[in-house]
């Protein structure tokens, strides 16, 4: 993560303007189709399954977050919301195009509800920096919900409002969060930064929220 640190300037906190983005290519990247923590696939129909993008800061341990939860079924890390299409992890971090690095969710709604996983999301970061989260710095930071469904939408919009006003009583700013329907391309991240806190447990990990709780329902089913 440490070149993640190098080289912060203004333009890394800006997204790109119209003709800057890097122009990226055609073909997808190539991972291995199989979660390193349970083995189930990365890519697919998920027929019955329901899906959302988060972005929270650094995706390492964004990721291990939700792949936690009971009822979700896989998770996968990538870059969403911006312009190049399929861009390498290096191409993100330059901040020059457009992306922020998302968490691929998807979940059995009979098992776990949405407003479990926007509980997660708003208490494992702080939703108000901007585009960074920490010491991490640049657009690919931001935080952002991209929906697939109007129901998600209408959704994150309610929690984001009961979540503000916590905020503001505990003395913290605006929501800055990027709520989008429907949600953009997800391109998925290389192979080495899937699952990255299962396969090197003693990683980087920027995560870390507010404090704050979050004044949704914990909706967890039992299976």
């Amino acid at each position: 993560m440490l070149d993640k640190l190098l080289g912060i300037g203004a333009y890394k906190q800006r997204m790109p303007r119209e003709g800057e983005a890097l122009p990226g290519r055609d073909a997808p990247m190539r991972i291995q189709n199989a979660h390193h923590v349970h083995g189930r696939p990365l890519q697919g129909d998920f027929e019955g399954l329901e899906q959302v993008q988060f972005g929270l800061g650094c995706f390492w341990g964004a990721e291990r977050l939700f792949w936690r939860i009971p009822g979700v079924h896989t998770t996968a890390v990538g870059y969403s919301g911006g312009v190049t299409p399929n861009p390498t992890y290096r191409e993100v971090c330059s901040g020059m195009t457009g992306h922020t690095e998302a968490v691929l969710v998807v979940y059995d709604p009979k098992q776990v509800t949405f407003d479990a996983l926007l509980k997660a999301f708003w208490e494992g970061h702080d939703p108000t920096q901007g585009m960074r989260q920490g010491n991490d710095v640049g657009t690919q930071y931001r935080s952002a919900i991209y929906c697939t469904t109007q129901a998600q939408y209408d959704a994150a919009i309610a929690s984001r409002g009961g979540y503000q006003a916590r905020l503001r009583d505990a003395g913290l700013g605006d929501i800055t969060t990027e709520i989008r329907y429907p949600a953009p391309t997800f391109f998925y991240a290389e192979d080495e930064h899937q699952q990255y806190l299962s396969k090197i447990p003693n990683g980087y990990c920027g995560l870390g929220g507010t404090g704050v709780s979050c004044p949704i329902g914990a909706g967890v089913h039992a299976a």
